[in-house]
Parts: structure tokens; sequence; C-alpha cells
């Protein structure tokens, strides 16, 4: 018995049923604490443009598209869809758009526009799903190999890192508890306080905010404990309307946010061991993230995506198993019809989550590096090298993204949508491209991912 329990962390863990019901709905319970303080601050961020994006419809929708993904993807693929960040330069153009019909239009109904941009954003994804379909994953693959997807999983964890920093420089004794007790559980910590670490992290240093007098309780003041979203209340006022200029401003982010999620997948599948984008596919994986995304936008919620911070949870804790993304899943549906909760939330300081982002958003970093590591990239090629010099640069280098005109209407790509346009055109437009998804000899037959 002792044998068993000096293993769990250990070897994965594919059935936390194994586990017993109690610690099972723990580990959700974890993975709803990881994705928590991103998936609120996009609608907080979104309502500092001027956009009245509502917490709690924002949170319906991730735990929907959760859902939605996992019947989507065969129930096989653990991956937590969050409200996107990508979208949040086109909710500031939305916001600051006072020409045309949007002149002197009341904000809420600015977001409705905005929201309808978005429903075309998700469909781009259906649009890319029926591609890969059509001529297969292999094909398409052929132009995603490991010199492109893994500097891509590399920038993913970068570009989220600033936002560690800035939050954990609240205070950074209490952002250093944080990082101290997760990094305490996961290495020395036995049986399962060595699976939940993020949790463990969290709670105890709240419980040393608590005592250091840094938790403001100010927002959850007159906050009531249920309450409907306000697609239930308003209905009318909650559905996404469509003009063609927010759809010129907002859908083209979906270049992104597909790569975005290719990185995701090639991540998730490398922290498994499993080739998710051969099996369940692709082209599954692509349908539940738009979808979700654009039934998300359709009742006035934020877009989703694949979340990197519960990508960084299943590496640490070693539970593979979806059924847990599914509990986390649960609860933020259940949780988004109480606003005392998303206030209670809210009240965990910065400085906490930044230091356990510091974790998560590094580990994400760390995967990526192990795919190009697994999948034997090799970097004495000055092919492979431009390549992967190029994706890091632009990913690094367009921090305010790059902003253009189409029709009037301003558009921008983030950092990392260029990056990855970048590293696509330069693989398929240099000699030398020998890379062949499912046949290379020359990857680590050991990794599920990519039998390139």
């Amino acid at each position: 018995m002792n044998e068993k329990k000096s293993n769990i962390g250990q070897q994965p863990i594919r059935d936390a049923r194994t586990l017993g019901i109690p610690k099972m709905l723990i580990l959700g319970l974890q993975h709803m604490f990881a994705m928590f303080g991103a998936t609120v601050l996009v609608p907080i961020l979104v309502q500092s443009y001027g956009l009245p994006l509502s917490i709690q419809t924002t949170l319906f929708f991730a735990g929907i598209g959760t859902l939605f993904f996992h019947v989507c993807t065969k129930m096989k693929v653990p991956a937590f869809l969050g409200s996107s960040f990508a979208f949040l330069g086109g909710f500031a153009a939305m916001g600051a758009m006072d020409q045309g019909i949007y002149a002197a239009m009341d904000a809420s109904e600015k977001l409705q526009y905005a929201c309808g941009g978005i429903v075309a954003a998700g469909l781009l994804y259906v649009v890319l799903a029926a591609i890969i379909k059509a001529v297969g994953v292999h094909r398409v693959m052929h132009y995603l190999p490991p010199v492109v997807t893994g500097p891509i999983i590399i920038l993913i964890g970068l570009n989220l890192a600033p936002s560690a920093v800035s939050n954990a420089s609240t205070c950074w004794w209490l952002a250093l508890v944080a990082m101290a007790i997760i990094i305490v559980a996961n290495i020395w910590g036995k049986g399962m306080i060595k699976i939940i670490p993020i949790l463990l992290g969290v709670v105890g240093s709240y419980i040393v905010a608590l005592i250091a007098g840094k938790v403001d309780f100010s927002t959850m003041e007159g906050v009531a404990i249920v309450g409907l979203q306000p697609f239930f209340t308003d209905f009318g006022g909650s559905i996404a309307k469509f003009d063609i200029s927010a759809i010129l401003v907002m859908a083209p982010i979906a270049i992104a946010s597909m790569m975005e999620h290719i990185g995701d997948m090639s991540a998730i599948s490398a922290t498994v061991g499993e080739n998710f984008i051969e099996d369940p596919g692709l082209h599954r994986t692509l349908i539940g993230d738009g979808i979700a995304t654009s039934l998300s936008a359709l009742f006035g919620g934020p877009a989703n995506t694949t979340y990197g911070e519960n990508t960084g949870v299943l590496v640490l804790s070693k539970v593979h198993d979806p059924r847990v993304i599914r509990l986390a899943a649960v609860y933020a549906l259940v949780l988004s019809f109480s606003p005392w909760f998303a206030a209670f939330i809210n009240s965990i300081p910065a400085a906490i989550i930044g230091g356990v982002s510091f974790i998560l958003y590094g580990m994400i970093s760390a995967i990526g590096v192990r795919n190009v590591v697994e999948n034997q990239v090799d970097f004495t090629n000055s092919r492979n090298l431009i390549i992967a010099a190029v994706i890091l640069v632009c990913g690094l280098g367009f921090t305010g993204g790059l902003t253009f005109q189409v029709g009037g209407a301003s558009i921008t790509l983030t950092s990392l949508a260029i990056a990855a346009i970048a590293g696509i055109i330069l693989n398929a437009i240099l000699p030398g491209n020998d890379f062949h998804f499912g046949k290379s000899a020359n990857s680590d037959a050991s990794a599920n991912l990519g039998q390139y």
C-alpha cells in the first residue's frame, strides 16, 4: 500500500477514478482555480474599454464550451476552454469606434456587434476543420512541423510571462509564498499533496494574505449569492448583432487564435503523451473550439480558447484524465450563477495569481522546448535555425501587435499570430522541408505526439 501511494504523481494517472471520488472533486477544483483568474480577467479588461462584458456570462460559456469541446473530441482531450485574450485588441477597437452606425452608439449595443464579429471568427475554425477533413491532417501538418509548433508553444508561455511578473510585483513576498508552496508540494509532497500543488499554493498563500491583512473584501459587499446571467434576464440585449465593419475587426483575429489552438493541442499532446492531432483529430478539436466560441459570442460572451494554465496543471499533477477537466467545467457552470463567488475569487490578491502564474506559464514554454528536443529538430541546419529565429523575434518583438486598415476598419494581429504566419510561410517556401507527419523516422518514437 505504501509503495502504491509513493507512486502517485510519479507515473501519469489516466483514470482519476482510481484515486476515489473525493480526490477527483479536489483535482477538478484545482483546474477551476487555475483557469479562473485569467478567465474573469478578460471581461474585467473589456469593461475597461467601455464594453459591459459580463463575468457571469463568461464563466457560463467557459463551462458550456468546455463540455461541448469534450463531446466533439470523443471525451479524449484534457483541455479547458476559457476566455481568449487574443480578441482584446478587437474589443478595444470596437470600444473606440465612433464612425458610421457606431457614432453615439450605446456601449451595450457595441458589445453586441463585437460579439457578432466573434461569431464569424468562430465559424472560420469550422472552415479550417473542413479543409483538414478534406485533405487530411497529414497534409496540413506538413506545414506545421516541430520547428514551427515548438517555438510557438514556447512563445505562448513567454507572452504570458509579463502578466505573471506584473501581478507578482504587487507584493513579491506573497508571490514567493505561493511559489514556495507549489514547489515544496510538487517536489517533496507525498500522495495527494503531490498532485494538487496549484490548489495548495492558492489556498495556502490566501490564508497567509488573510493573516497579513492583504485581502480586500470590499468588492463583495452587497453582492447577491445567486443571480442569473444577463442573457437570461435581458435576452434581446445580449444576442449578437452583425455588421461588416465589426466582422472585419474581429474575424481576422481567428488567424491568431487558430494558431494558438494548434500550438495548445501540440502542447497538450506532448504533455499527456497522446497524439490528439491525429486522434480524435485536429478537425474535431477545431470544431469544438470554434463552435464553442461562436455559441458564447452569440449570447454576449467572449471567444473561448484552450487554456495553457490548465496544461501547466497537467504537467505538475500528472493526472491526465479528461474527467477532471469536465468537473472544472461543471464547477464553472454552477458558479456562474453566483455573483458573490465571482467577487470572492476576485478578492484573491494579484500577487498570488502572479506567483502561481510564474510556475504555470514557465511550464508551457518548457513543454515547447521538450517538443523540439523530443522530435530531434536539427538546429545545425540553417533552415531550421532561421525559421525558429524569425518566429521567436516576431513573437517577442511585436509587443503591440501589427495594426493595418481594411475597408476603413483597423485590424490588429497579435504578436503570436505574426510569429505563426511568419513561421508557416518560411517553412513552406524555404527549400529542404522533408517533414512528413506520421512518417519521419527522425522523431522520438517514445513521444506519441508527432510520430513525425
